[in-house]
């Protein structure tokens, strides 16, 4: 039988009152279960955070704060949770909290100190790059500098801190030789960055400035990553990912270049070739000195690029060879000396920047230089060669905003041999192998916004020294305004001695050179205008010294010299006080002395120039589609030792200035025709000094002076960049 249609409407509506009650009884249960978390949240001072946000992580259960910095909001969660709080200038807040308890609890938060105001280590290190925190150069410099001709080391030279040694060429770093100075590309060392010369022939430096898109100059004071130099490191970056495919052609009055990059998906890959002859040049602007055959060489450069997803891969790869037959006049013989001169080099790159694991960062690489000479002395003959290699491991780790801990080490391998053939038949093979091992560690600690530190030790093993080094470096930060810090730094620095010197370590024991720095330094920067001066003392101790006139094999080595170097250098940079106008004064005295090498007493080395002023300025000139420089520098007489007079190293060159022009104009947006002469005033320079090594009959020394090569140097060059965008040029799209 049937259940009736009331019987059926009476169980239907048991069953709803059972499902509703029900309903009630969870829903009582859930409000019933959930916490309330409450509290307040403070800044270091004290004082409400207004609109932070709260919240479980893991949940959508939180709130924002109030102005007086409460928040409070319920939560179903239970037992042990994490309380986020976060808001925008501030660091991240986790903590593990009990949900049952949390109730009417303070917060504190730390200011970031990640953010853009936030202070920066800035002793002993000029940056130039995009990407830089406080930037004292641009990539565009190198090139744009009047008197640089696309020479890094020409640019750098108008920075302070810097001496221009110009029967050098090379780069001089307060009161260190050229050699004191370790060039990186990508954090791998270069062990030969400059073009092979002679006596009082200036080289320049060996990579094009369009490959990179970085670098850090230091001065001294530098990370405990570096090492074997005891002045300063030069890092090269190059570029990580270029933004389109383009060729870019160059016709110059002292040659040609012509380069390309094209980029897919992934990779990337950058070439360069140009080719230099001074003949057309030195053929029509008079010459200081007698070519038999002028400067030519022809080299190249390439970066590939990978992009994995996690980090990048690049390979830089760069050869040279270069000749030049000179004549070059003899103080001590009415004959010329011939200088025939035949290099080859080539340098290879790997390396590797990426992350893995719990946020772990990864440098790794390596990268193997070969440099062959070939010398011929007018009979005698010179031939050297040099391998050397150098390995790398970097990893680095964010423990919090606040610390960052990085390790790694370092491998450096380098054999050097030459032989000497005199042209009585005589033969003398001199040469070294050198291998050094070294680790470090070093921790970046930020306190808060305005305080920092570095700290880091590096120890390393030359088995050919037979010795272990230990090098502390700390450098310490304090913003003491929103635009305005000073910083410190201390370190020790050990060097092997010159391959001048080393190639006769079969004959003789030597020790590594050694150096302590201390700076300190304030920086100001603001609205495009930068203000940088730094102070500073290195001490030298255990530099080579022998007794003879010449480094040679039969001279007696010990490392008793010692010296010291100080100074004042001042930086100003300006690039918003006046439309279209960009221009930097850079200034730097130094008081240095050392004994060393065959020095019979403590003196200033000849390349030191007590004074050195640099002015550079760069106007754009819409109506002309054009940029116009000019770049003054100056610097006082350096000393020089005049056996005709009792003390030594008691002469002074007079005083050093030149005056250069640059000319950049727009034929369309990717043609450029560029014009630069150095020296615009003819200023008659002297170097310093060759003397007689023998008195005439009088009883005096005879001179002859070292002056530049040629009194002027004129340019012209045409630059061609063809582009997807039909806009970039070799300029950066000046």
């Amino acid at each position: 039988m049937k259940p009736s249609f009331t019987q059926q409407s009476n169980h239907s509506k048991r069953s709803l009152t059972s499902i509703f009650t029900f309903a009630i009884l969870l829903f009582n249960l859930t409000i019933f279960s959930q916490n309330t978390i409450s509290g307040k949240v403070l800044d270091e001072k004290g004082k409400p955070v207004s609109g932070a946000n709260v919240f479980i992580e893991g949940t959508y259960d939180g709130a924002s704060t109030t102005e007086m910095g409460d928040f409070s909001f319920t939560t179903a969660a239970k037992g042990n949770q994490t309380l986020v709080v976060s808001f925008l200038i501030y660091e991240t807040s986790k903590t593990v909290i009990d949900v049952a308890t949390f109730q009417n609890k303070t917060i504190k938060l730390r200011e970031s100190v990640t953010s853009l105001d936030a202070v920066v280590i800035t002793a002993g290190t000029l940056e130039a790059g995009d990407k830089a925190r406080v930037s004292v150069l641009k990539p565009l410099d190198i090139v744009t500098t009047a008197g640089s001709a696309g020479n890094i080391i020409a640019a750098l030279q108008t920075l302070p801190g810097t001496q221009s040694v110009g029967e050098d060429g090379r780069l001089f770093v307060r009161g260190g030789e050229a050699n004191e100075t370790q060039t990186f590309v990508d954090g791998i060392r270069v062990a030969q960055p400059y073009g092979a010369t002679t006596n009082n022939l200036p080289t320049r430096g060996r990579f094009s400035p369009f490959l990179f898109s970085g670098i850090s100059f230091s001065t001294g004071g530098y990370s405990a990553e570096y090492g074997e130099a005891l002045s300063s490191v030069l890092l090269l970056n190059t570029q990580d990912d270029p933004d389109q495919n383009k060729t870019e052609i160059s016709l110059m009055t002292v040659g040609l270049g012509i380069g390309n990059t094209q980029k897919w998906k992934k990779s990337s890959l950058s070439v360069n070739a140009n080719y230099l002859n001074l003949a057309p040049y030195q053929a029509v602007i008079p010459q200081n000195v007698d070519w038999n055959s002028p400067f030519q060489s022809l080299s190249g450069e390439t970066v590939y690029r990978y992009n994995f997803n996690n980090g990048i891969l690049k390979v830089y790869a760069a050869f040279d060879s270069s000749k030049f037959d000179i004549n070059q006049e003899n103080i001590n013989s009415p004959e010329k000396i011939r200088v025939d001169l035949n290099n080859n080099n080539f340098y290879l790159n790997s390396s590797y920047k990426g992350v893995f694991g719990n946020n772990w960062q990864i440098t790794s690489g390596l990268s193997y230089g070969y440099s062959n000479n070939k010398i011929n002395l007018d009979s005698d003959k010179v031939a050297n060669d040099e391998n050397a290699a150098h390995f790398k491991l970097k990893l680095r780790k964010s423990f919090s905003e606040r610390v960052k801990l990085s390790f790694g080490a370092d491998y450096f391998v380098t054999q050097f041999n030459e032989d000497f053939k005199e042209n009585s038949g005589s033969v003398f093979t001199n040469g070294y192998d050198a291998n050094i091992a070294a680790v470090y560690t070093e921790a970046d600690i930020f306190f808060s916004k305005k305080w920092a530190a570095k700290v880091g030790i590096r120890a390393s093993n030359n088995d050919l020294l037979n010795e272990t080094a230990i090098s502390p470096r700390i450098s310490f930060a304090y913003k003491m305004a929103k635009n305005s810090q000073f910083s410190f730094a201390y370190g020790d620095f050990t060097q092997t001695p010159s391959a001048e010197f080393i190639k006769y370590s079969n004959n003789n024991q030597f020790e590594s050179e050694k150096a302590s720095h201390y700076i300190l330094n304030f920086q100001y920067n603001k609205n495009g205008k930068t203000f940088r001066a730094e102070t500073y003392y290195k001490d030298y101790r255990d530099l080579v010294k022998f007794d003879t006139e010449m480094a040679a094999y039969n001279s007696v080595y010990d490392n008793s010299g010692s010296g010291y170097a100080k100074g004042l250098d001042l930086f100003w940079r300006d690039g918003k006080s006046i439309k279209n106008l960009e221009y930097w004064v850079s200034y730097s005295y130094i008081d240095t002395e050392r004994n060393y090498k065959n020095f019979s007493s403590q003196v200033t080395p000849s390349f030191v120039a007590d004074h050195s002023l640099s002015i550079v300025t760069k106007y754009w000139i819409n109506d002309w589609k054009s940029q116009i420089g000019f770049t003054n520098s100056y610097s006082s007489g350096r000393p020089y030792n005049n056996p005709n007079e009792t003390k030594f190293m008691n002469g002074k060159t007079k005083s050093y200035n030149s005056l250069s022009f640059n000319w950049a104009y727009l034929l369309s947006q990717q043609k450029i025709l560029y014009f630069s002469v150095s020296n615009v005033l003819g200023s008659q320079n002297v170097f310093g000094y060759k003397y007689a090594n023998n008195p005439d009959n009088a009883g005096f020394y005879n001179r002859k002076e070292i002056i530049p090569t040629a009194d002027r140097f004129f340019f012209v060059g045409f630059f061609w960049t063809i582009s997807n965008d039909k806009k970039d040029n070799q300029l950066r799209n000046l």
